[in-house]
């Protein structure tokens, strides 16, 4: 079977649903939660092709002419391997399960859905494109439907927060941008002279690259993809964006749309730029111990539940960033399966905090108490979620972590600073003393009196459904992690030790 169709059609589906949901005004507005729930279950069955299309993911690539003129070539690429593969299949789940979720959106439904399905459209072309142009269209892409759907839906402070969230990744985007041009004008000097964007030829020409170049290079694109991770000190906007975005919004950015900061080191600075990698290793490494500590550290401090888990996710990316650091086979292969395992069990996370403001009407640690007893439910899928997030053996977050430590405990002997692995520990230790304090202030303990609990309700069907998808995930990838490990071994690991 020909499945060259897949890739664009992945991309095509949503932009489809994106356009009828926008036109479905008036009466109509009710149906944009049906219409946009269809669309995105039809590009999930797309997706689920590709999953079980075997090793030979070549047979999914999809090639057409743009621009080839005037030395300049510009393709609509599209390509699926072992490190985008879990990405392309993460988004499609989670598109599905924040347009279930958010089905009692009364407000502009339309409006809405469109913007979830628009973000689906920009976060597929980012995760298959083969054309660096093409990626940069598709990354920005994904930046204005948040923008807006912070704005428009989010909390109280949503305007100050989407502005902070559009000029730090759009300013860390064009510095990408600049490393990307550079990267290809560099690469027609060796190539013969025509500017092609293509992966392919940028590839191709990147050993002849000179150290200097490669390592000015690397630090425009590393900074881009930093931004978005985020990595300390770049980090500001996620906390101020994650507490004022709609549920839908946090599930997505911290799901799939950090990711394309780790993906992007991966896929195009380790890549193509490996001496530039090793010269900004301890960098790397500084910036992802500190981002796990000081995350980890600022976890404790929170008082609203939402900010708790931003914080959390600096951190979990932090370890991300280590693990890449590595330039290691393992690291890699782990820092991946950590991206996958830190979109699953974030997406849960959101959700339930998101319930806590919508069902109890506060996320505040200090004003909650005994909602176990109340809400028996909603309290098992919050200590499965934080048990998920700090690691606990059997579940999908223990063998991201361990794999890291692991991969970190080479490096660090191999340069013989074996103290180094304390702090990724501490950050371990840390994430489960801030679970396990915030689990016994919100769920344990005598049933708070500070607030009117006449109101509360538990899960209803719906969003039990939708959290419970995520929880059979989570257990499944972490009782057989080789299910992800296999994808993931289908990537060749370029520009590792």
């Amino acid at each position: 079977m020909d499945g060259s169709f897949i890739l664009p059609a992945i991309i095509l589906v949503p932009l489809i649903g994106a356009i009828l949901t926008l036109f479905m005004g008036g009466e109509k507005q009710k149906y944009a939660r049906i219409v946009a729930f269809v669309f995105t279950l039809i590009t999930l069955g797309l997706t689920a092709i590709i999953m079980l299309g075997g090793d030979d993911l070549s047979q999914f690539d999809f090639s057409a002419n743009w621009i080839d003129s005037a030395g300049l070539k510009m393709s609509l690429l599209f390509t699926v391997d072992g490190l985008s593969i879990l990405m392309v299949f993460l988004t499609a789940v989670l598109e599905v399960i924040v347009v279930a979720f958010s089905y009692k959106e009364g407000d502009r439904p339309n409006y809405f859905f469109t913007l979830l399905l628009a973000i689906e459209v920009g976060l597929m072309g980012v995760y298959t494109a083969a054309d660096y142009f093409l990626f940069y269209i598709m990354w920005e892409i994904t930046l204005i439907p948040m923008y807006f759907l912070i704005s428009w839906y989010g909390g109280p402070r949503r305007h100050y927060s989407a502005i902070k969230f559009f000029i730090y990744t759009h300013v860390a985007s064009l510095v990408m941008l600049i490393g990307i041009f550079a990267l290809a004008f560099q690469a027609a000097e060796i190539n013969g002279g025509v500017v092609d964007f293509s992966f392919a030829a940028i590839t191709q020409a990147s050993p002849f690259f000179n150290e200097v170049f490669q390592t000015l290079v690397f630090g425009l694109l590393f900074f881009g993809f930093a931004v978005k991770m985020p990595a300390v000190p770049f980090h500001t906007w996620l906390p101020d964006a994650h507490t004022e975005a709609p549920t839908a919004g946090s599930v997505l950015l911290a799901g799939v749309m950090l990711k394309m900061g780790s993906y992007g080191i991966i896929r195009v600075c380790i890549e193509n730029l490996e001496l530039g990698a090793q010269n900004w290793q301890s960098i790397m490494i500084f910036m992802g111990l500190l981002a796990m500590i000081y995350g980890a550290y600022a976890c404790i401090a929170q008082r609203d539940l939402k900010k708790m888990v931003a914080y959390s996710s600096i951190s979990h990316m932090g370890l991300v960033m280590v693990s890449m650091g590595c330039l290691t086979t393992t690291g890699i292969e782990f820092a991946i399966f950590q991206m996958f395992a830190h979109g699953l069990i974030s997406a849960m996370l959101f959700m339930v905090c998101g319930m806590a403001g919508h069902n109890i009407g506060t996320r505040e640690i200090p004003l909650l108490g005994g909602m176990a007893g109340k809400m028996p439910i909603y309290a098992t899928f919050m200590m499965f979620a934080f048990m998920a997030s700090l690691g606990l053996p059997g579940l999908i977050g223990f063998w991201g972590e361990f794999g890291i430590v692991y991969a970190f405990y080479d490096w660090c002997v191999d340069n013989d600073v074996i103290y180094l692995l304390v702090f990724c520990l501490l950050s371990l230790l840390l994430t489960a003393g801030y679970y396990l304090f915030a689990m016994q202030r919100t769920l344990f303990g005598r049933l708070t009196k500070k607030i009117d609990l006449t109101h509360v309700h538990d899960v209803d069907k719906i969003e039990a459904i939708c959290l419970g998808v995520l929880a059979l995930l989570v257990v499944l990838y972490g009782v057989w992690p080789e299910l992800a490990l296999t994808m993931i071994n289908l990537y060749s690991f370029p520009g590792v030790i």
